[in-house]
């Protein structure tokens, strides 16, 4: 899918994991509701980090394009190194390492860990950086037509204000893990889903995606998942753009209704 498609599925995702949380008595504040939803639509552009047309590529200038070449790179060496004999030969890594379970939760967990031990430098950092994604997903086109200075700015104030949202008492920076030492470890949570969330639209794809590596199915290591061919669709497609994006639309404003509680 496209990076549109990528980032509202995304925020769906979030707001259906709020409205789950409700039902089972675990609310989410409504801080960690927003924050979280807003998390999951920028680390859903995260897995195209080994594309350097992508939209993260654009993102954060040069910085992110030298980054996308270093992941494109990494990428490609790992599929040589562990692909199987009904694996084809690729020139490049593009919907290989990046676009797995396995590098989903080493994300996740990893921003979980900078911002347990990290501090607020390292939570300012992670909202930052999503908070820009989110903008350049969910905002594509005012992204496009801004100077990048400006997304920038923007990432920078909404990371700020969040934070500082988050930290007052009751707002979610201790939700669902609450011992001492333990805030903010929910964080990593918006970041695995993002990234799986893309793994499982582009599996709708044409192409499929690997998202089971290592774990090898018949002669290959890098099967590309998906449901059976004449149910997929190319990336950018009228389904994607008039079927997919109004159902993300619903279910992320149903879920958030019940997030919240309007239902009951």
């Amino acid at each position: 899918m496209m990076g549109p498609a990528h980032s509202l599925s995304g925020a769906a995702a979030w707001l259906a994991v709020g409205a789950a949380a409700a039902g089972l008595d675990h609310p989410m504040p409504w801080p960690t509701l927003v924050v979280g939803a807003l998390i999951c639509a920028g680390a859903a552009l995260a897995p195209d980090l080994d594309h350097q047309a992508a939209t993260i590529s654009r993102a954060f200038g040069p910085i992110s394009r030298l980054l996308c070449k270093i992941i494109d790179l990494l990428a490609h060496a790992v599929y040589r190194a562990t692909r199987k004999k009904g694996d084809p030969r690729r020139a490049g890594g593009h919907r290989t390492l990046t676009h797995t379970w396995v590098w989903a939760a080493l994300l996740g967990t990893g921003c979980s860990a900078a911002a347990v031990y990290g501090g607020r430098w390292a939570v300012l950092g992670i909202l930052f950086v999503h908070m820009v994604l989110a903008v350049e997903g969910l905002l594509w086109r005012q992204a496009r037509t801004s100077s990048d200075i400006l997304v920038w700015l923007l990432g920078a104030t909404s990371a700020w204000m969040l934070a500082d949202v988050l930290d007052d008492p009751g707002n979610g920076k201790d939700w669902l893990f609450t011992q001492p030492g333990q805030h903010y470890m929910w964080i990593g949570l918006p970041i695995l889903l993002g990234a799986l969330v893309h793994c499982v639209g582009d599996a709708l794809t044409v192409s499929g995606c690997p998202i089971l590596w290592p774990i090898p199915i018949g002669r290959r290591r890098w099967y590309p998942i998906g449901p059976p061919k004449f149910m997929r669709f190319r990336a950018g497609s009228w389904v994607e753009i008039k079927i997919l994006t109004p159902v993300f639309f619903l279910i992320g404003g149903a879920s958030a209704m019940g997030a919240l509680g309007v239902f009951g």
